[in-house]
C-alpha cells in the first residue's frame, strides 16, 4: 500500500509595506526556501508583490503569477465587476489547491498584511477546509506611512480611525469629523473627495500625504502644500492625533 500523501501548506506571506528589509524573520524563512511562488499582479506588469522580494526567491522556484481580470476598468458598483474577481479567486484557489494537494508548500506573495484589505484574504476564505493554510502578518502601509511623517500617529486615549477613499464624500466628511487620528487608504482618482472631505471636517489642515511609504521615491509632504493632482495607487493620508500624554 503507497503511502498517504500529506498535503502542503498555502503560505499568505504578508512582506510589509516595500522595503524588503522591513520583511519579518519568519517570512524571510519561508520565501527563501519556497519552492512555488505565487504572486497577484495586473495583467502585463510585474506586481508590486513581485518586485519587493526581486533577488530574494530561491533559484528553481516555480512563480505563479495570478493576473486580475479586472482593476479599474469598470465601476466597483457593476455587477461584472464582483462576478469576474469571484470567477478569478475561484480559479486561484483551484490552482493552489492542486499544488498542495500534490503535497507541495506554495507562498503567496501579499503586499502590507495579508489580512489587512488584502486580495489574500478572498483566497484565504476559499481555502479554508480544504488544504493546510497559514498567514504570515506583516508590518501594514499605514504603520510606515506614519512613521514615514515623524510623528506618533495617537496619544493616550486617541481614537485612530482606517477609511477607504472610495466612500461616499459625505460619509467621509462625518467619520473623519468625529475621530481623533486618522489613516485614509486608496486616494489615487479620489483625491479630490479627500480634500474636499476633509475641509468639511476641518481637518483638512493637519493632513499629511504619504507616496510610496518605505518604498523607492517615498514622499512625505503636508497635503494643503502637495500639488493639486491624482495621486499614485500607493498613496497614504495621515491626520495625527493629539490626546492625553503625561
Amino acid at each position: 500500500m503507497s503511502p498517504v500523501l500529506q498535503a502542503g501548506t498555502v503560505y499568505g506571506l504578508g512582506l510589509g509595506p516595500g522595503d524588503p528589509d522591513l520583511m519579518t524573520v519568519r517570512a524571510d524563512r519561508l520565501l527563501r526556501q519556497a519552492r512555488h511562488v505565487a504572486f497577484f499582479r495586473k495583467a502585463g506588469r510585474k506586481g508590486q508583490a513581485r518586485r519587493i522580494v526581486e533577488g530574494m526567491i530561491p533559484e528553481g522556484a516555480i512563480e505563479h503569477p495570478m493576473e486580475y481580470p479586472v482593476t479599474t476598468e469598470i465601476p466597483v458598483t457593476d455587477p461584472a465587476y464582483n462576478r469576474l474577481l469571484a470567477e478569478f479567486y475561484e480559479d486561484c484557489t483551484a490552482q493552489l489547491v492542486a499544488l498542495a494537494a500534490a503535497g507541495e508548500d506554495v507562498v503567496v506573495l501579499c503586499e502590507g498584511d495579508p489580512f489587512f484589505y488584502g486580495s489574500f484574504m478572498h483566497l484565504h476564505l476559499r481555502l479554508l477546509d480544504q488544504v493546510p493554510v497559514e498567514v504570515v502578518p506583516a508590518i501594514t502601509g499605514m504603520s510606515a506611512a506614519w512613521t514615514a511623517t515623524g510623528t506618533p500617529i495617537t496619544w493616550g486615549d486617541d481614537v485612530l480611525t482606517v477609511l477607504m477613499a472610495t466612500l461616499p464624500e459625505d460619509d467621509l466628511a462625518a467619520r473623519i469629523a468625529q475621530t481623533d487620528a486618522l489613516v485614509l487608504m486608496k486616494i489615487g482618482r479620489n483625491i479630490g473627495k479627500v480634500r474636499r472631505a476633509l475641509q468639511q471636517a476641518g481637518r483638512y489642515d493637519q493632513a499629511w500625504l504619504v507616496e510610496y511609504a518605505a518604498m523607492p521615491g517615498q514622499t512625505v509632504q503636508r497635503l494643503a502644500e502637495a500639488e493639486d493632482r491624482v495621486t499614485p495607487y500607493f498613496s497614504i493620508v495621515v491626520v495625527h492625533g493629539h490626546g492625553r500624554r503625561p
